[in-house]
């Protein structure tokens, strides 16, 4: 299928009518205040040109930068004044490849490769000095200067541009964080009903199911104690089911570790809810109720304490609180009639806590543990919560049956965290890095921005170690070799240099055209020196020769700069 070049948008169609219209005018205006204009070469050729180099401009804007100093080079060829409309135009293009190149080495090249132009064509034509002075230092000037401008719009608008982005992405991030927290609450919600109502419907369903083997009940007694135990597992199955939905579904469900190192929690929820204290429980409520309630349900608890009791902290009360809960819950989803085990040592700076459950006796091959599905989600929110804590926790088989073992510390320390360490350094946490991605990415930019400016600086600062030397003392020639016209008037043949030293000029102009310096001169003279009428630096002057016999002025001529 053949493809249609693409049509430039109609903005960028009136964005360069409107410039070609700009570069026109100027044309038009040097065109109608030269001497001797050529209506082909001044007006029509230009205006042809920048009509192509305008547009030009957007795809290949170092080729257009060529094409409008081949106007400039051939401006060069004029005999009265190197001066020429097209500087503007340049100048005008230089600061488009400016804004519209990105790195600086192309353009380098193309402004380097204009002036050697430049130079060549002053070479091969032979100019006069001041042409030089204006290849030299105008060109150069028109050349690099916009393109620096260029370049710095270019990174300021780059600068902006990068500063909206990271606004948008900020703006995107509140709304995730917001929708996190909306999520954390969910989960929140969801670890209660699991600490809470899922250990007391476990205890009911066991209680109930205690109360069917009893030999004084009835037929009707028992089936309604079966119905009552079928309707609190059903309870509890949809317990899991409103703890699935209201749990983050972005959070992973973690195995449960066999090591030391906590794994992934429920993010912030866990900080809240130890910053809350208590997640749903009677305040008053201690480890010694719930193992009472337990055994009075029918579960085969035994537990011990060592150590004397210290002072805690009520956070870490309730920390403890629920790994015992926990493990009873899933003691006695998982393995109903096994022995549980309940040990709390108390050492110096921390207290060690640890559940041991045995295999049910019905199946004692069976190596209990947390079930797939939901039920893992007490674990992780327990690993969860025992980090905030500053403690760590252990869950796993334990000979043929299952341990769960955490360590508290005595006090909270100072400040709660967040998300285990595991997870810190995942990429969805960056923005709680030390560092924010914003203020990388910004500096980033400022970076490139900064070395851009440096090659673009340092380029033509080297190039003017070279040019700006010699155009400056081409410049001080032409202006100290000099001889005003009034004095020129004054001066009288047939008298002695130092009758007229007071109206010299210090020294002579060393560069007279071939055609001054070939003009025929007294056969008396011994030598002639000359000298520009006037200082103008972009236009032709008459000189003035000077030719003396020894000391002795013999003749004073004015010669004119245009050979015609």
């Amino acid at each position: 299928m053949r493809q249609h070049p693409r049509t430039p948008p109609i903005r960028h169609l009136l964005v360069d009518a409107g410039l070609w219209v700009v570069l026109a005018a100027a044309t038009a205006y040097g065109f109608r205040e030269a001497t001797a204009p050529s209506p082909v070469v001044d007006l029509a050729l230009p205006l042809l040109v920048l009509a192509v180099a305008v547009p030009l401009s957007r795809s290949r804007p170092e080729t257009a930068v060529l094409l409008v100093n081949g106007l400039c080079a051939l401006g060069l060829a004029d005999s009265l004044t190197p001066a020429h409309a097209q500087v503007v135009s340049l100048a005008a293009l230089s600061c488009l490849l400016g804004v519209r190149v990105a790195a600086a080495r192309g353009p380098l090249l193309t402004l380097a490769a204009c002036v050697a132009v430049d130079v060549v064509v002053c070479a091969v034509l032979r100019v006069q000095p001041v042409w030089w002075f204006y290849a030299l230092s105008v060109l150069p000037a028109a050349l690099v200067v916009p393109w620096l401008a260029g370049r710095h719009w270019r990174g300021r608008r780059e600068l902006v541009r990068e500063g909206w982005r990271l606004a948008r992405s900020l703006e995107e991030r509140q709304h995730l964080v917001a929708e996190r927290a909306r999520l954390t609450e969910r989960a929140d919600i969801a670890a209660d009903m699991h600490d809470s109502l899922g250990h007391v419907l476990s205890l009911v369903a066991l209680r109930a199911g205690a109360l069917e083997l009893s030999p004084d009940l009835t037929d009707r007694d028992r089936a309604d104690l079966a119905e009552l135990r079928a309707t609190v597992a059903d309870a509890v199955e949809q317990l899991r089911e409103t703890v699935a939905v209201l749990h983050d579904p972005r959070e992973p469900e973690s195995e449960p570790n066999s090591g030391t190192e906590p794994g992934p929690g429920t993010g912030s929820g866990a900080a809240a809810d130890a910053a809350a204290g208590v997640g749903g429980l009677p305040v008053k409520d201690t480890v010694e109720d719930l193992l009472g309630r337990a055994v009075a349900s029918g579960v085969p608890v035994r537990w011990e304490r060592r150590g004397t009791v210290p002072e805690l902290s009520p956070l870490v009360e309730r920390g403890m609180y629920r790994v015992v809960q926990e493990a009873l819950t899933n003691a006695v989803k998982h393995a109903p009639g096994g022995a549980v085990r309940v040990t709390i040592a108390h050492e110096a700076d921390r207290t060690r806590v640890t559940v041991d459950n045995a295999a049910p006796p019905a199946d004692a091959g069976r190596r209990p543990g947390p079930a797939e599905g939901a039920g893992r989600r007490g674990l992780t929110g327990l690993r969860e919560r025992m980090h905030v804590l500053g403690g760590s926790l252990w869950t796993g088989p334990h000979g043929a049956g299952f341990r769960v073992s955490a360590v508290l510390p005595h006090h909270t320390p100072a400040r709660l965290g967040t998300r285990p360490p595991a997870a810190a350094g995942s990429g969805s946490d960056r923005g709680l890095s030390a560092t924010p991605e914003s203020t990388e990415r910004l500096a980033a930019v400022r970076r490139t921005a900064r070395r851009r400016s440096v090659v673009a600086f340092a380029a033509p600062l080297t190039a003017a170690a070279f040019f700006v030397p010699a155009a400056a003392h081409l410049a001080w020639q032409l202006t100290t070799g000099v001889l005003p016209p009034s004095r020129f008037e004054q001066l009288e043949p047939g008298r002695p240099r130092a009758a007229l030293a007071d109206r010299l000029p210090d020294r002579s102009f060393p560069y007279p055209p071939d055609h001054v310096r070939s003009a025929p001169r007294p056969p008396t003279a011994t030598h002639c020196a000359f000298y520009r009428s006037g200082r103008d630096l972009f236009g032709q002057v008459d000189f003035y020769r000077l030719c003396w016999s020894d000391d002795l002025l013999v003749s004073k001529d004015t010669l004119a700069a245009d050979p015609r």
